[in-house]
């Protein structure tokens, strides 16, 4: 193929479009926000760009000292294809993993694709700073039981501040009280002021 005719066979595939994740991975991600001491809260895993999931399988570290894993729940993306039978794994908050959380769609269908959450974790933040959240043991099967290339990107929860007190509770605690020491006063000064009924015999 001389220059000239590969030139317009580039002009043709350009001209045409390509199509979306042609030449990239998919990309699965944990997700990442900031929360105050004592907040409960749910982080997803979620995939992008993917064709024909069908199955996954990954693992998910985190700190904790920081966050403490309270439930783990299928995501709305794979039961897109079909039913599914979805295993939330094993949490272990000594050791801050969640191992073998795992999905696949039922019976002879194709699989998901597009974007979406494959699973959402619930944590309750317990200690200050910082905890990453680490992926790992990461398996993508299409329909014919194929591995799908991918890459991965952890994530991050940053715990700011301690819980604070509603600001109304302290100011109407207080409120309450003083008006049981104004009843209780007034209460006082009339007997201290009631008049001393005259003293008579009969």
């Amino acid at each position: 193929m001389n220059l000239r005719v590969l030139g317009v066979v580039l002009v043709v595939v350009l001209s045409l479009g390509v199509p979306s994740g042609l030449f990239a991975d998919s990309l699965v991600g944990a997700g990442s926000g900031s929360v105050n001491l004592g907040n409960i809260f749910s982080i997803p895993v979620s995939i992008s760009n993917v064709s024909d999931l069908y199955a996954f399988q990954f693992d998910l570290s985190f700190d904790p000292a920081v966050l403490e894993l309270l439930g783990i729940t299928e995501g709305a993306f794979l039961p897109t294809a079909g039913a599914t039978s979805f295993s939330p794994g094993a949490i272990d908050n000594l050791a801050g993993t969640a191992t073998f959380t795992a999905d696949s769609v039922v019976g002879p269908v194709p699989g998901a694709s597009g974007s979406g959450d494959l699973a959402w974790f619930e944590f309750k933040a317990i200690g200050f700073v910082s905890s990453n959240l680490t992926l790992s043991n990461v398996i993508l099967l299409d329909s014919s039981l194929t591995d799908i290339a991918f890459t991965t990107q952890d994530g991050k929860v940053d715990v700011l501040s301690e819980v604070v007190p509603e600001p109304a509770t302290l100011p109407l605690v207080g409120a309450a009280f003083c008006t049981v020491l104004a009843i209780l006063f007034r209460r006082r000064r009339a007997v201290i002021h009631q008049p001393v009924q005259p003293y008579s015999t009969r």
